[in-house]
C-alpha cells in the first residue's frame, strides 16, 4: 500500500530537478521504503515501490485490486504478457488496451497516475477511500497520494485561505469532495478520473443509478448475503485478522472469515480496542448503550478466534493526537483518530491485513438519522453548528457564515441525487446519497490515514461497489425490516451469528469515557495558549475556550459531529489545529 508524487510540464524540461522529486517522496507516510523514481524531460515521479513500465506508458499506484484474475486472463488473451502479479502491471495494460474504461473493470480501492508520453491520466475509486491530490502551478500538474508531498514541491504555497478555514470549521472532519483545504490544492473526487495535457479535463465514471426491484424480500435478503460474503471471501488474500467490537457489522466478516479459516484448519485473528477506566466510567447514551466485551466474547467463543484486545491509556491516546495530524495531514476527528492509529500500531506487530466494518451503517442505514424522520436543512450528523460559531471571535465571524456555507453544500447534493417519484423513497434516497457523498468518506479517510501511518493495511468489504449498486435499488421497507436499524443485513446473516449480536442495537467505535482523559487535553490546549502568536488567537474568542477548558467540555455532551465527537474531542480538535498550523508552517490569508 505504498504512496507516489509526481510533476509534470508539457511545455519545459524539468529532468534537472531529481532532488525534489526526492524530496517530495521523503515525506510520504507509506508501508513501501524502496524510493524509486522515474525521470523523464516533461515527468518526474516518485514511488515506494518498483516503477512499472510498458512502452510508452508508465503507472505510479496505491491501493488493492480484488479479484484481478479475471482481468489479467482477458488481458492475456488479447496478447498481453505479464512479468509480475501486481496490480500495477494489470492495471497499466488495461489502460493501454482500454484506456479509461479500464476503471470500469476495477474492483477495489485504488488511486494511481499513468503517463503515455504525451499526457497524464489520473484516477481514484468509487468510494474514495484512496487519496489523490493536485495543483496546477502555472504549465505544472503537482501530485501525490498524500497532500505532504505536494506541500513539498517549492512552487507550492502552505496557504489556508478564507474557503479552507471555513470548511474546517464548518464541515470538519469531513470535507467538501474536490477540496485539499488548503489554497489551490485539489483532490481528484470519488468515481472521477481527470486527464491534464494543457488543463484539467475531469470526468465522473461511476454512480448509483435508478432501477425498479420486482424482488421479494426472501429474494433480496438472499442476494445481499451473496454480494457481501463474495465481497469479503474476495478480500481474504494474503495472511489477515479482522476488526471485532461485538457488532453486526464485525461479526459478519469475523463469521466468514472464521469459516474459511477453519476449512483450512486454522485460526482466525481478532482484535478489540478499550480505554483504561472504561470498566468504571462508561455510562450509556443515545449513541453508546453497551460496552462490546461481553458479544466480543460470544463471537470469540463461538468461531475460537485468536482474540487480543488491546486497552489504551489516556496518556497514549492524547499523546499521539500529533502523528494523527500528520497521518490526516489535517485535523482530524481527535482522538477517534489517535485510537485507532495506535490500535493500528499494536495490531501491525502480529498483522499486516485486517478487515474492518466501514461502511456497513451508510448502506444499511445503521445511523440514528435514518430514523428521524425530519426535514433536514443541513447535514444530519453535525449538530450544534451555532455553538461552533460562537467560539469564533467576531472578526472571523464575520468573514464567514458556517450554518450558510454548510447548507451551502448540503442543498448542492441534494441536486445530484438520482430522483425517483415515490417521495418517500426519494426521502431516503437522498440520505443515502448524502452518506456515500460525505460521512462515508470521512470515515474512510480515517481509516485509510490511521492505518496507513501504521503500517497495516484495512481493507472493508461492506464497500464493494456492486453491494452498493445493489442496495440503491432496495425499498426503504427492506432495508428497515423488523423495525431496527440495517434489519435487512441482520435477517440475512442471522443464521451466523449469536441471536445476543442479531439483536444489538448499533454501538459506533469505542471511546473514551475516562475524564482524565479531558483533564490531560484541557492540559495541552492551555499550554498551546501560552504562545500568544497562536493561530489560535486570530481564528477564536479566546474568553469561549477558556470557559470551554474550565468545564472540560460539558457544553458539549451532543455531538458535534457523528456520533463520538462531543466536548472532549472539541477540545481536541482545537489543540490539533494549533499543532496542525506549527508543523505545516502554514500561512492564514484570513
Amino acid at each position: 500500500m505504498s504512496g507516489f508524487v509526481g510533476w509534470y510540464n508539457n511545455f519545459s524540461d524539468i529532468d534537472v530537478h531529481k532532488k525534489t522529486i526526492k524530496k517530495m517522496n521523503k515525506t510520504l507516510n507509506t508501508i513501501g521504503n524502496k524510493n524509486n523514481y522515474y525521470i523523464s524531460k516533461n515527468i518526474l515521479l516518485g514511488y515506494n515501490e518498483k516503477i512499472t513500465k510498458y512502452k510508452d506508458y508508465t503507472i505510479v499506484y496505491s491501493g488493492r485490486l480484488y479479484g484481478a484474475d479475471e482481468l489479467k486472463k482477458d488481458l492475456i488473451e488479447k496478447g498481453f504478457e505479464f512479468d509480475t502479479n501486481s496490480d500495477d502491471e494489470i492495471i497499466l495494460k488495461g489502460y493501454v488496451h482500454y484506456k479509461e474504461k479500464i476503471l470500469d473493470l476495477l474492483e477495489g480501492v485504488y488511486s494511481f497516475a499513468i503517463y503515455d508520453g504525451n499526457k497524464v491520466f489520473l484516477a481514484r475509486d468509487r468510494l474514495g477511500f484512496k487519496p489523490l491530490f493536485y495543483t496546477v502551478v502555472d504549465n505544472n500538474l503537482i501530485f501525490s497520494s498524500e497532500i505532504k508531498g505536494i506541500l513539498a514541491h517549492p512552487l507550492v504555497d502552505k496557504i489556508i485561505n478564507i474557503q479552507g478555514l471555513t470548511e474546517i470549521l464548518s464541515l470538519s472532519p469531513s470535507r467538501i469532495p474536490s477540496s485539499g483545504i488548503f489554497k489551490n490544492i485539489y483532490e481528484v473526487k470519488p468515481a472521477h478520473y481527470i486527464v491534464f495535457k494543457k488543463s484539467i479535463k475531469e470526468k465522473r465514471y461511476w454512480n448509483v443509478t435508478n432501477k425498479i426491484s420486482h424482488e421479494t424480500f426472501e429474494e433480496c435478503t438472499s442476494n445481499v448475503r451473496n454480494i457481501l460474503e463474495n465481497s469479503i471471501k474476495k478480500q481474504m488474500k494474503g495472511k489477515i485478522g479482522t476488526l471485532l467490537s461485538g457488532g453486526i457489522d464485525s461479526s459478519i466478516i469475523t463469521a466468514v472469515c472464521s469459516n474459511e479459516y477453519q476449512k483450512a484448519n486454522k485460526k482466525l485473528n481478532t482484535y478489540s480496542l478499550d480505554y483504561e477506566g472504561n470498566d468504571k466510567f462508561f455510562s450509556k447514551n443515545e449513541y453508546q448503550v453497551s460496552r462490546d466485551n461481553y458479544y466480543i466474547d460470544l463471537m470469540k467463543n463461538k468461531y475460537g478466534t485468536n482474540h487480543k484486545n488491546y486497552c489504551l491509556s489516556q496518556r497514549k491516546l492524547a499523546s499521539t493526537l500529533k502523528q494523527a495530524v500528520v497521518a490526516r495531514d489535517l485535523p482530524g476527528m481527535a482522538d477517534i483518530d489517535s485510537s485507532l492509529y495506535s490500535f493500528s500500531k499494536k495490531i501491525r506487530k502480529h498483522n499486516k491485513i485486517v478487515l474492518s466494518g466501514e461502511g456497513a451503517d451508510e448502506i444499511f442505514a445503521g445511523y440514528p438519522w435514518f430514523y428521524k424522520e425530519v426535514v433536514h436543512e443541513s447535514f444530519p450528523w453535525i449538530k450544534n453548528i451555532n455553538k461552533r460559531e460562537s467560539l469564533l471571535n467576531k472578526d472571523i465571524r464575520k468573514k464567514m457564515n458556517l450554518k450558510e456555507f454548510n447548507k451551502k453544500y448540503y442543498l448542492k447534493t441534494i441536486e445530484d441525487v438520482p430522483k425517483v417519484k415515490d417521495e418517500k423513497e426519494q426521502y431516503y434516497k437522498n440520505l443515502f446519497y448524502l452518506n456515500m457523498v460525505w460521512f462515508g468518506p470521512a470515515l474512510l479517510e480515517r481509516k485509510d490515514r490511521m492505518t496507513r501511518g501504521a503500517n497495516l493495511e484495512a481493507r472493508v468489504p461492506f464497500c464493494d461497489h456492486n453491494l452498493i449498486e445493489y442496495l440503491w435499488n432496495v425499498p426503504w421497507e427492506y432495508k428497515s425490516y423488523g423495525g431496527t436499524e440495517k434489519g435487512l443485513l441482520r435477517e440475512a446473516f442471522k443464521d451466523l451469528l449469536p441471536e445476543e449480536i442479531v439483536d444489538r442495537k448499533k454501538n459506533p467505535f469505542p471511546k473514551t469515557h475516562n475524564p482524565k482523559y479531558s483533564k490531560i487535553v484541557c492540559s495541552l490546549l492551555k499550554k498551546r495558549l501560552r504562545n500568544k502568536n497562536s493561530i489560535l488567537y486570530k481564528i477564536f474568542d479566546i474568553n469561549k475556550i477558556n470557559e470551554l477548558i474550565s468545564t472540560r467540555g460539558e457544553s458539549y455532551k451532543t455531538p458535534w459531529f457523528g456520533q463520538l465527537m462531543s466536548g472532549p474531542q472539541l477540545i481536541a480538535f482545537i489543540y490539533q489545529i494549533d499543532i496542525w498550523a506549527e508543523l505545516y508552517n502554514i500561512k492564514f490569508e484570513i
